[in-house]
C-alpha cells in the first residue's frame, strides 16, 4: 500500500497530539511528515516539505489557516479542515460546501474525512473565499454559496435564488434568469442553512426567498404566486406565518 504523507496544523497542544496518536494507531497507511502549531511555523515547515494531506485548523493563535493558504496559493496538499464546535464555524462550511472535521471528533468523522478526500476534488477558490468571509465575518449574512451537483459545485448569489423544491433526496434551485440547478442534498438541509438569509419553507416540498413573493391567493387552498410567475402552494401550517410575513412588508 502507497504511503500516505500528512501535516497536522492546530495550536491547541492536546488536540494536535491527539489527532497524532489517532492517525498513528488507526490509520497506519499514513506517515505524519510533520506538526505546526501557527501560521508561522507551519509556513516554515511547507516550505521545505509539501504533505499529501494538510490537516488546517481554521483559528491559529497568530492568524487563520486561510492566511497559511494565501501564502502557498499553489499548496498540491488535500486539506481537511478541522474546527471547534462553533455554530458560524459550521454554518460557514455549510454555505461554502466544504467538509471539514469539528472537535471532538470520532474515529468514524476522521476515517470518513480521510475516506473523502482522497477521492474528492480540493475546494476551489470561490468555496474557500465563501468559507473565509463568513468564519471572519459572522455577524453579516452569507451572500454566496456552493451548490453540488452530480457533475461539479458552482457558485451562485443567493439573492438570485427564487425558490428550491424537494425531489426527494435531491433539492431543484431556481433562478432569476431562468436556470435551474439539480443539487443532492435534501430541501431540510437548504430550509435550515437559508433561514437566516429570508428563506422560508411554506410547504414540505418548496423553500422561497422572500423577496420575490409577489401575492398570497386565497383560493385552491391557498398559494403564492411569485415574481417570475410562478405557483407555490402553501401548506395549512404555514399560512398564518406567510401572512404575517406579507403584511410586514
Amino acid at each position: 500500500m502507497k504511503k500516505i504523507t500528512a501535516v497536522l496544523v492546530d495550536d491547541m497542544p492536546n488536540a494536535l497530539e491527539m489527532l497524532a496518536n489517532d492517525i498513528a494507531k488507526n490509520h497506519r497507511e499514513i506517515t505524519i511528515i510533520g506538526t505546526a502549531n501557527s501560521v508561522v511555523s507551519a509556513a516554515k515547515l511547507l516550505q521545505k516539505k509539501q504533505p499529501d494531506i494538510l490537516f488546517l485548523d481554521i483559528m491559529l493563535g497568530d492568524g487563520t489557516g486561510f492566511d497559511l493558504l494565501e501564502i502557498f496559493p499553489n499548496l498540491t496538499s488535500k486539506i481537511i479542515f478541522v474546527t471547534a464546535s462553533d455554530a458560524y464555524a459550521i454554518k460557514a462550511f455549510k454555505f461554502a460546501a466544504i467538509d471539514y472535521i469539528l472537535k471532538p471528533y470520532t474515529e468514524e468523522d476522521l476515517a470518513n474525512a480521510l475516506e473523502k478526500v482522497q477521492h474528492k476534488i480540493q475546494p476551489d477558490d470561490h468555496q474557500l473565499s465563501i468559507l473565509q468571509q463568513t468564519v471572519m465575518q459572522p455577524s453579516s449574512q452569507p451572500k454566496k454559496i456552493s451548490l453540488h451537483t452530480a457533475e461539479k459545485i458552482i457558485v451562485v448569489n443567493i439573492e438570485d435564488i427564487i425558490r428550491c423544491k424537494s425531489d426527494n433526496n435531491y433539492t431543484t434551485f431556481y433562478f432569476v434568469n431562468g436556470s435551474k440547478i439539480l443539487v443532492s442534498k435534501t430541501l431540510k438541509y437548504y430550509a435550515d442553512l437559508l433561514k437566516e438569509v429570508d428563506f422560508i419553507r411554506v410547504h414540505q416540498s418548496h423553500l422561497i426567498n422572500i423577496k420575490y413573493i409577489k401575492e398570497f391567493i386565497k383560493s385552491d387552498g391557498g398559494y403564492l404566486l411569485l415574481k417570475d410567475s410562478s405557483n407555490v402552494p402553501v401548506s395549512v401550517r404555514k399560512r398564518n406565518e406567510v401572512l404575517h410575513i406579507l403584511n410586514s412588508f
